[in-house]
């Protein structure tokens, strides 16, 4: 019998393959390219005329399917550990502080966003200045997020989670999506 290959990372066009939490490091890395791809939407979205209905319903099932959980995955399991396992020299708390900033900007803005996209689609207009504006605005905030992210948290995760959080944080994300527990998580990076 043919063993399966494992799962490659993706373009960050669609959303990232559950084989990779068995990874969660890299599935929380891949999810952030996903996010940069949908922030280049937003980019596009925000200076095309006429209004692009497509890029917009990507965007939209992006915002209401798979931002949330990618988020809890940070919130409720990744931040906790890290601030479990971190030294004081890593300053963790302070990075996380950073990085909160800029995600509750982002998640004070999403509403906004989401009604404006909706309104978009359902009327056929186009974007006014002021939508624009408020679509740049975000992306920004979570283009900041995500910088912080890759250039500190992983990293330092990548050197302090153990096996046991790492398995952990794997099963958080598998049932946080209602994936079935994979037979062998011994392997878990």
């Amino acid at each position: 019998m043919k063993q399966a290959e494992p799962p490659r990372r993706g373009s960050g066009h669609s959303p990232t393959d559950p084989g990779l939490l068995r990874s969660p490091l890299d599935f929380i890395s891949e999810d952030h390219l996903r996010e940069r791809q949908i922030c280049a939407a937003i980019d596009e979205l925000a200076i095309a005329a006429p209004f692009d209905r497509q890029t917009a319903l990507v965007v939209l099932r992006f915002l209401n399917e798979e931002l949330n959980v990618h988020l809890r995955d940070e919130t409720e399991d990744l931040f906790p550990l890290l601030a479990q396992r971190c030294t004081a020299e890593d300053s963790i708390e302070s990075a996380i502080t950073r990085i909160r900033i800029d995600h509750d900007e982002a998640m004070r803005l999403l509403p906004e966003v989401r009604a404006t996209l909706a309104s978009c689609l359902d009327t056929g207009c186009d974007l006014s200045c002021e939508d624009s504006g408020l679509l740049i605005r975000f992306a920004g905030h979570v283009r900041r997020r995500l910088v912080a992210e890759n250039a500190i948290l992983l990293p330092i995760a990548r050197a302090r989670l153990t096996r046991a959080d790492l398995r952990k944080l794997s099963q958080n994300m598998r049932s946080r999506r209602g994936v079935p527990p994979f037979l062998e998580t011994t392997n878990v990076e």
